[in-house]
């Protein structure tokens, strides 16, 4: 017997719904995996990503282009932060706020370069201290930390601790890598030219295929010694 027509319709508008759903990109799991609940209203997240033209609240993030500008984990009852925190490396302003963190946070920013406004409990200090940052104020239980300064820049900057031969990048507050120039690399970029590829690589075949060889003859005379 035939289907009705209707029921033809119905399952035709319901494959092409899930084609059309399917195509729009999911948003990192930092964005609902680690808190459930969507961006307050009295968070900083909430008017930054309101100012911002093309930006989007998506669960508890502020996407541009699908890379996260804002992260609101407050009052999520947080003791440590989540494991895909790193997938908000992009976000200028993240709120920590009203969560019992009792974890160092001073790692868990590594990466975190664009970082301009990171509200948190007021008895946690801004990651790297006060000096790395241009402005830190305390607002009740918040507190602020404001643009963080390149840890590079200026006499007491981390550039010095860098060898010959290498540049200082910021790699969050307070954080910092030592670059490679030119064409130096390796250990404390003392080796110069390029990575020796075809050496290597030939090596690595070589005592890979000289191995194997080893193993087959053992494994044959203890086949024939059986």
């Amino acid at each position: 017997m035939a289907a009705p027509r209707w029921l033809l319709l119905c399952l035709l508008r319901g494959a092409l719904a899930a084609a059309s759903g399917s195509n729009e990109p999911s948003p990192p799991q930092i964005c609902s995996g680690c808190c459930a609940g969507s961006v307050r209203n009295s968070s900083a997240v909430a008017a930054f990503c309101g100012s911002r033209e093309g930006a989007e609240l998506r669960g508890r993030c502020c996407l541009e282009r699908e890379a996260v500008v804002g992260l609101d984990l407050g009052n999520c009852s947080l003791r440590q932060l989540c494991p895909s925190f790193q997938e908000a490396r992009t976000a200028i302003v993240i709120d920590l706020t009203d969560n019992p963190l009792d974890h160092p946070l001073e790692d868990a920013f590594r990466g975190f370069t664009q970082l301009q406004t990171l509200a948190l409990p007021v008895e946690l200090d801004c990651p790297g201290g006060s000096n790395v940052w241009d402005n830190v104020t305390t607002q009740g239980s918040r507190r602020i930390c404001h643009s963080q300064r390149n840890p590079c820049n200026g006499s007491g900057g981390f550039g010095w601790l860098c060898p010959e031969d290498s540049l200082c990048a910021a790699d969050g507050p307070g954080l910092h890598l030592c670059l490679c120039e030119g064409p130096y690399h390796g250990y404390k970029c003392l080796r110069q030219g390029t990575f020796p590829y075809l050496m290597f690589y030939g090596t690595l075949g070589a005592v890979t295929t000289s191995l194997s060889i080893l193993l087959w003859v053992t494994q044959r005379r203890k086949v024939k010694t059986s």
